[in-house]
């Protein structure tokens, strides 16, 4: 199974959200520290946004936070809610298949699907950003550590 980039993009910005806690970022610091297209990640930000997922604040001074706790956030339902197809084989989706009566691949592929959600369910936000990885994910996407200020470019610190 491979997750689309679209999914890649979401848990990014929501590890990268949930690192940067309590600040509010944007889309394009996202883009910067990953490396990636800030057309692409406007989309993916707008539908965590409409999922309830990101709390976006238009205007001077707006951004990106999260709306949820991190502990609120599961990895497993995050994936289906980004994915638009978890079809592992395209008989899940229509049974086209000269042996789909007899088919004992397509369950066991199912039965592959859900355990592989079933692990991701297991996983929060919180669980990816415990034990010192959201200090280890600031510094390496270039964040302030938790409790420290950012400096703008004048050197000025702010929240």
């Amino acid at each position: 199974m491979r997750l689309t980039r679209y999914t890649d993009y979401a848990l990014r910005t929501l590890l990268y959200l949930g690192a940067n806690e309590p600040r509010q970022s944007s889309i394009a610091e996202i883009a910067r520290a990953y490396g990636i297209s800030e057309n692409h990640l406007t989309k993916v930000v707008h539908q965590l946004g409409r999922l309830g997922l990101v709390r976006t604040i238009r205007g001077r001074g707006g951004g990106l936070r999260l709306a949820l706790r991190p502990s609120e956030i599961v990895v497993g339902a995050v994936v289906r809610q980004t994915e638009e197809d978890l079809a592992l084989v395209a008989c899940f989706g229509d049974g086209a298949c000269a042996i789909t009566p007899a088919c004992r691949l397509r369950h066991a592929l199912a039965e592959a699907l859900a355990a592989f959600l079933a692990v991701l369910d297991g996983y929060t936000l919180a669980d990816l950003l415990a034990g010192g990885a959201a200090p280890d994910l600031a510094r390496l996407l270039g964040l302030p550590e938790p409790g420290g200020d950012r400096l703008d470019s004048s050197g000025a610190g702010r929240p």
